[in-house]
């Protein structure tokens, strides 16, 4: 079966190496969105008096909102997670700008894709680290 190729995208090319990124900016509208379609109601995401009691001290994003960075550079590439392994490395609070990069760490002769994937925040800490397989798509040349 002929796979359908998408205009040219990110990656160049499927080599070892190859890097996309996103960064963006967690408004408090995005994660209401989030908790609304996840129903993800924990009041660490939800009640500003409450995690202020909290080792946070105020709200914090999501945990699959963050990793959910990742699945947009997906999306650039084509590529169809079939595994995904996360690590929450410390937390992402509403109003925080974080920068997702996903590397090309393995290619199979099978046809899929190991991504090494790292999130940012602005001071450049690491704020959650992901390993995820899949296949990626056809590009034009």
């Amino acid at each position: 079966m002929n796979r359908p190729k998408l205009t040219h995208r990110i990656p160049q090319k499927i080599a070892i190496g190859e890097k996309g990124s996103f960064t963006r900016t967690f408004t408090d509208g995005e994660v209401a969105l989030f908790i609304g379609a996840t129903w993800d109601v924990n009041p660490l995401h939800t009640d500003d008096r409450f995690a202020a009691q909290t080792r946070f001290g105020r709200r914090i994003v999501p945990g699959l909102l963050t990793a959910s960075l990742l699945t947009h550079i997906g999306g650039l590439w084509n590529f169809l997670a079939t595994e995904m392994h996360f690590e929450f490395l410390g937390p992402v609070y509403v109003g925080d700008t974080v920068t997702a990069v996903a590397e090309i760490a393995e290619v199979s002769d099978k046809g899929w894709l190991w991504l090494h994937c790292t999130v940012t925040n602005t001071n450049g800490e690491a704020v959650l680290k992901a390993q995820i397989k899949g296949f990626p798509g056809q590009f034009e040349a």
